[in-house]
């Protein structure tokens, strides 16, 4: 693997970072020719994602169909897979469905579908593609031994991984990166005959067009069927660390790439009911092996307080080089799993590095003499603390310093009101001035210029922020509160439904009936509004929400079309006219389908292949309308 040239910093724009991001997939998916590592790729997206989180780059899915390759459209898109770098992602995810799960090993291969007939025989095979159409390389297909060409299953799809084992790469690792980019080429080839030369292999994955209620059966009959099956266990929530650590202990024992460890909802009428996104199954995550490992010697447990009053075990071991950075400290995740994994003073302990900033401690290699004393009093305001069940817990987390300014925190940062650091906000609380998110609206410039090292300048401009903020859309509103699994999907949806009014009166029956809901979001935002009612009520004096209703009442010449911007904008960035659809009543789509009512094309150039497409459907008579940057600008100066 060739080194990037120039190593990105936290001092490159985000502009900077989407650009960098598009060129690497570009680099990876259509040239086969990656300039860093799959580690080093995920950093440049974690950070990004960090920085700008609804950056569409994010959502992009990257074509590997070549110009002149025959098209195929899949009968479902093969969409890439969400991906997640810790436990507490994981937990989150594993909660929005019922049952249990199935985790496979990630194969770092080429995916690809494979259509059987009427008569159970191969009739086409295909790449990923973009997702919606891939390539036809049904030649190639035949001369790898490991597809069956003909099968007991009738009218079926296939879908799995070619990849190429590292025992037959071993003859071309002086010639070519790695084996991914040679399987890609090799799947490729005019004379599919020489695709038999590189000994590739295959593993099935999914089943589609079968009856079978879970993954397990779906296994099971491709198993029957002659398919090579990658291992796969099924396993309880409560399993899936340990799950994740064995497969990452035995990833060098498989002779093929693997750089993570995929999760599946095993019962596919949960899978069915989470549905998709433009980008991702929601029933479906990546696990990444994120980085390098190491082992150290753990000093001590440092004790943190969140906005929620869980008091976290973070570990400060000696330095270790991870990554290329040097690491002092591990997160432990809760007392729980820190007694689960025997963590003891002294202990040489192995860490890895898998995305977030702080690292995670994965085992104990060696266990150390000094114990961890659980603490009994809040490090932060001194209570008393409860254990419950794995997680430890301030007993008086409404009044804790440090989780008092963590919902502060989260509230100026989701309603973006500049300018208040945790630093401000916690001299802010201590003075008691401001000690809920509502008080911050009754701040004056006298009691900030109270607060240390602020001018009359600053003072005013802090006012000003708190001000254009007085009105809050309702999405935005429901967000700001930190209720656990009220993140923005659901409150997009529960937006759509009417007033604030209307949602405080939604039963946990009723928020469980719509779709991509279910139960336990249900539960957590029906129960997190209740705790939150006096606050909501204190809030509402000093603040206007904005409902989705009124403000389609100055959106009309938006609403209900859907935009999608290619090219360079030179009027504004794009998440500033992504931003200004969604305003105006409009949606941004992630894609160019027939279904798209404006594609936006960017008066600095290169449209680049959405430009093309959508010219391809207006010539098969399709009703997607091709508008410059001038006309978008009239249309939602129109829509005020």
């Amino acid at each position: 693997m060739v080194k990037a040239k120039k190593k990105l910093t936290k001092t490159v724009t985000v502009e900077r970072l989407e650009v960098e991001v598009r060129r690497h997939n570009q680099l990876y998916f259509v040239e086969h020719a990656p300039e860093i590592s799959d580690e080093a790729f995920d950093r440049l997206v974690e950070e990004l994602r960090r920085r700008r989180p609804d950056s569409p780059v994010l959502r992009e899915l990257v074509s590997d169909v070549r110009p002149a390759g025959a098209r195929v459209v899949h009968t479902t898109p093969m969409l890439s897979l969400d991906k997640c770098y810790d436990d507490e992602t994981l937990t989150s995810w594993v909660e929005k469905f019922a049952g249990d799960v199935i985790a496979t090993p990630k194969i770092d291969g080429c995916a690809v579908s494979l259509r059987y007939d009427d008569q159970g025989t191969l009739t086409v095979g295909a790449t990923r593609g973009n997702g919606l159409e891939g390539e036809e390389i049904t030649s190639n297909i035949r001369f790898i031994k490991a597809i069956p060409q003909s099968i007991i299953l009738k009218n079926v799809e296939v879908r799995g991984e070619i990849y190429m084992p590292l025992s037959v790469f071993a003859r071309y690792r002086e010639t070519f990166a790695n084996p991914r980019n040679l399987t890609a080429g090799a799947i490729k080839l005019k004379d599919a005959k020489k695709t038999a030369d590189y000994d590739l292999a295959f593993f099935a994955y999914d089943l589609l067009g079968s009856a079978s209620a879970t993954e397990e059966e779906k296994r099971k009959l491709l198993e029957r069927s002659g398919f090579p099956v990658i291992e796969g266990k099924v396993a309880s929530r409560e399993q899936l660390h340990d799950l994740f650590s064995s497969f990452f202990k035995r990833r060098d024992e498989h002779d093929f790439e693997t750089d993570g460890v995929v999760f599946r909802a095993n019962r596919v009428e949960e899978q069915n009911r989470l549905g998709s996104t433009a980008h991702h199954p929601r029933y479906a995550i990546a696990y990444k092996f994120q980085g390098d490992s190491g082992v150290t010697t753990l000093i001590d447990v440092e004790w943190s307080v969140s906005r929620t009053g869980a008091i976290t075990p973070v570990g400060i071991v000696e330095p270790v080089e991870l990554s290329g950075a040097s690491v002092r400290r591990a997160s432990l995740h809760n007392v729980g799993l820190m007694k689960k994994l025997g963590v003891t003073k002294g202990a040489k302990v192995l860490m890895m590095r898998r995305g977030g900033v702080i690292p995670n401690l994965e085992s104990v290699v060696e266990p150390g003499k000094g114990t961890i004393e659980i603490p009994k009093q809040c490090p932060s305001c001194g209570s008393s603390t409860e254990l419950r069940d794995d997680f430890l817990y301030c007993t008086n987390a409404k009044n804790c310093l440090k989780s008092k300014v963590g919902e502060l925190s989260h509230f100026v940062k989701t309603v973006e009101i500049d300018g208040f650091g945790d630093k401000l906000l916690g001299r802010l609380y201590e003075a008691g001035v401001v000690t809920d998110v509502a008080e911050l609206y009754d701040l004056t410039v006298d009691e900030l210029l109270r607060m240390e090292r602020m001018g009359d300048v600053l003072a005013a401009k802090l006012i000003k922020n708190i001000d254009d903020r007085r009105q809050i859309p309702l999405d935005v509103f429901l967000r700001s509160f930190g209720i656990r699994e009220l993140g923005k999907h659901a409150s997009k949806i529960l937006a759509g439904l009417g007033s604030l009014e209307k949602i405080r009166t939604l039963t946990e029956e009723d928020l469980s009936a719509i779709h991509t809901i279910g139960p336990v979001i249900a539960r957590e935002v029906v129960g997190g509004l209740k705790r939150k009612k006096r606050l909501i009520e204190k809030l509402l004096k000093r603040v206007t929400v904005v409902h989705a209703t009124e403000r389609a009442q100055h959106a009309v010449p938006l609403q209900g079309k859907s935009f999608l911007f290619t090219g360079t904008l030179l009027s504004m960035e794009r998440k500033k006219a992504e931003k200004l659809v969604e305003e105006k009543g409009g949606t941004v789509a992630q894609s160019v389908t027939k279904d798209l009512d404006y594609l936006v094309v960017g008066d600095g150039g290169g449209a680049g292949s959405k430009l093309g497409k959508a010219q391809s459907i207006q010539g098969k008579g399709g009703c997607v309308k091709i508008i410059n940057e001038n006309k978008f600008l009239e249309m939602t100066s129109t829509a005020v």
